[in-house]
This record gives structure tokens, C-alpha cells and sequence, in this order.
């Protein structure tokens, strides 16, 4: 009699539910939900001929009013607040109650208004009977069915909406390790790089294959450390290493370094890209200013129960206007994520000029005294 009414939901990829009551109403009403009323009145109207004493288009008239009526009060309840009460009780309630009054008023349209020749006609009883419980009985059918693939529609909807805020945070997750990998590599070294490539290149000078394979080295050493959760001091220092070559293909005349790691620390446990941050600290705020240049040592030391990693630079230190950049900073937060309170970072102003910066990792208390013994 009545049709399944449209699912509506809020969900990712859905329209949007109508504001207006009026525009929801005429939602509910739509060509498939009158076309399907159509065919189900037409059904329950062949079914029933055999009983009824009527001409086919008579009792066909009487099931089609039937279910229009219940149809139009299914898609009225729709507008109905429904955090009140269940849908599928609304729902089975307005069948209910709208197929038994479009029964009965069919039956006294049929008397001429008279309650009493209907109630007191056996035959008119009979098919008030049939006529209104079908009605019930299909309506339900149709309405719990509506419902059912409503609540499918809306899981389904929750599963693309839970797919989608996944694939968001998956994408910031990527977006943010992106960036911290552009901060690492430091954009305008890297053009700085390629046009110096460039520029060699374009004259002919032989060292232009020794920059590309220094360049590509460092890339290679740099992208990996990100997801590397053990990183070990032997490969920091192979990077840091990787990445002074680099640096002194770029200004030969001006940048000297030595990079000396002790043998017993190579499995140290330490941050990724820990001594490479103070290492471009000391080149682009110690050697890149200063007129002469100078040198950079990175060396790696266990005095005790501590182990020291230090980056010595006779740049042009940090002058008394100097503050700590963002970049260390981050160090120390990092270090204090990784080894806790058991690591510090120090600076100190090396005479006559330059910078000497030192991490300082109590090796007993920290978990990577535990892992090297």
C-alpha cells in the first residue's frame, strides 16, 4: 500500500537533509515512492477482488485512497521531532492509525456519512477489516523495511565519514613529515646547490660531478633517518659527515672539518638528526658569515659515565646579541623526548672566536647505557 520512503542522511558523499519541514515533506513524496504505492494498492487490490462483492475498479479505488493516506502520513511523520520517540514506533504508529481512518473514511463516503450502516453491515465490517488490516500489515512491512535500510544507509555513512577523518589524519600525518623533511634538506641550501651545479656545469668545471654525487649522497643518507626510531651514532655521524663534504664542495676555500667518532660509540643510540642540527648551525651561523671561513670539528667522546658529542667551529660565534634559534630549540626538546633528564645541551664561546656545542648524555641513567653494555 504505502512505499518505502527515500533514506536521507547527513553523511560524507550525501545530500544534504532539507531545512524546511515543507521541502522534507515533498522529499518523501517522490516518483518512486508514488510509483511504488501504485503498485502495491494495485497488488493487495487483486488479491482481495475475490473476496469483495465489488467491481475491480471500485475496490482498486478504495486501496489506492488507503495508501495515499498512509503514504502522505508517513512522509508528514518524517518532519516529525524524532529524538522524542523512536522512528520505528512513529512510523508504526502513523500506519496504523492512518490506514484504520482512511479505511473508515472510505466506508462512510460509501454510507453517505452513516457509522452506523457501516458498523452494523456485517459485509461492510468484514471489508473495513480486511481493507484496513492488509493496509496495517504492508504498510509495517514497507515502513520496518525503510527503517532497516536506514539505519544500513546511516552505518555505512559513519563508515565514510570514520574512512574520510583516517584518510585526514593519514594525510596530515604525511603533510607534517613532509615538512619536517623540508626543514631537514633546508630548501635554499638545496637550490643554493643545484645553481652552484649549474653554474659548473655551464663552464665546464670537472668538480660539478663531485657536488651532483656529494648531493645525492647526503639525500640519500637524510631522507631514510625520519623513520629510522633506533638511530645509532655511527650512522649520524656517516650523515653529518656526508653533509660537510657537501658543504665543502660548495666553498672550497672557506671551509675545512674533521669528523672523528670512537669506535667503542658507532652503536650509540641517539635521536635522528641530532648532531646534523648543530652541524648546519655551525656553517650557517658560524663559517657562512665570517670573511675567512674556518674550520668545523665533530668529535665523540666517553668520559665515565658520560658521553660526549661535540661540534667545535672558530666561526664567528654567537656574539652577545645572539639567542637560540628554533632549530635548537627543537634539539632540546628532542633530547629531553628521547633520553629524558639525562641529557643536556651546552654552548660555550671559544676564544678567540667560534662556538662550541656540546650534548651531554649521562650514560647510567638513560636507556641507551642499558643497550651498549
Amino acid at each position: 500500500m504505502s512505499s518505502p520512503l527515500p533514506v536521507v542522511t547527513a553523511g560524507p558523499g550525501a545530500e544534504q537533509a532539507p531545512r524546511s519541514r515543507w521541502a522534507l515533506f515533498l522529499r518523501a513524496l517522490s516518483p518512486r515512492t508514488i510509483g511504488l504505492t501504485l503498485v502495491f494498492s494495485l497488488l493487495v487490490a487483486v488479491v482481495l477482488n475475490p473476496i469483495f462483492e465489488l467491481q475491480f475498479t471500485v475496490l482498486l479505488g478504495r486501496t489506492l485512497f488507503v495508501g495515499f493516506i498512509t503514504l502522505v502520513a508517513r512522509s508528514a511523520a518524517l518532519t516529525w521531532p524524532q529524538r522524542l520517540v523512536p522512528p520505528w514506533v512513529l512510523q508504526s504508529v502513523t500506519v496504523l492509525v492512518a490506514a484504520t481512518l482512511a479505511t473508515l473514511a472510505v466506508y462512510l463516503l460509501a454510507t453517505g456519512g452513516d457509522f452506523n450502516a457501516v458498523v452494523s453491515h456485517e459485509g461492510r465490517v468484514q471489508g473495513f477489516i480486511l481493507i484496513s488490516g492488509t493496509g496495517t500489515i504492508v504498510g509495517l512491512i514497507l515502513a520496518l523495511g525503510a527503517l532497516e535500510r536506514q539505519r544500513d544507509s546511516e552505518a555505512k555513512a559513519m563508515g565514510l565519514e570514520l574512512a574520510l577523518q583516517r584518510s585526514r589524519l593519514e594525510r596530515h600525518a604525511a603533510d607534517a613529515r613532509l615538512a619536517v623533511l623540508t626543514a631537514q634538506v633546508e630548501p635554499h641550501f638545496l637550490f643554493n646547490t643545484l645553481a652552484n651545479v649549474q653554474a659548473l656545469v655551464e663552464t665546464g668545471s670537472p668538480r660539478a660531478p663531485a657536488v651532483l654525487r656529494s648531493l645525492i649522497a647526503y639525500l640519500k643518507a637524510t631522507m631514510p633517518r625520519l623513520d629510522d626510531g633506533d638511530a645509532q651514532l655511527g650512522r649520524e655521524m656517516a650523515l653529518v659527515r656526508s653533509y660537510l663534504e657537501l658543504m665543502h664542495l660548495r666553498m672550497p676555500d672557506r671551509l675545512r672539518f674533521s669528523v672523528d667518532v670512537d669506535p667503542a660509540l658507532q652503536g650509540f643510540p641517539c635521536p635522528p638528526m641530532l648532531l646534523l642540527t648543530l652541524v648546519e648551525n655551525a656553517v650557517r651561523h658560524g663559517i657562512d658569515p665570517s670573511e675567512t671561513g674556518g674550520s668545523i670539528v665533530v668529535t665523540s667522546s666517553r668520559d665515565a659515565d658520560v658521553v660526549r658529542l661535540a661540534v667545535r667551529d672558530d666561526g664567528v660565534g654567537m656574539g652577545e646579541s645572539s639567542v637560540p634559534g628554533t632549530g635548537l630549540v627543537n634539539l632540546r626538546e628532542r633530547l629531553a623526548a628521547f633520553y629524558g633528564g639525562a641529557a643536556r645541551l651546552e654552548l660555550t664561546e671559544v676564544e678567540p672566536h667560534g662556538l662550541l656545542a656540546e650534548i651531554l648524555v649521562d650514560v647510567p641513567a638513560t636507556g641507551a647505557a642499558r643497550r651498549l653494555s
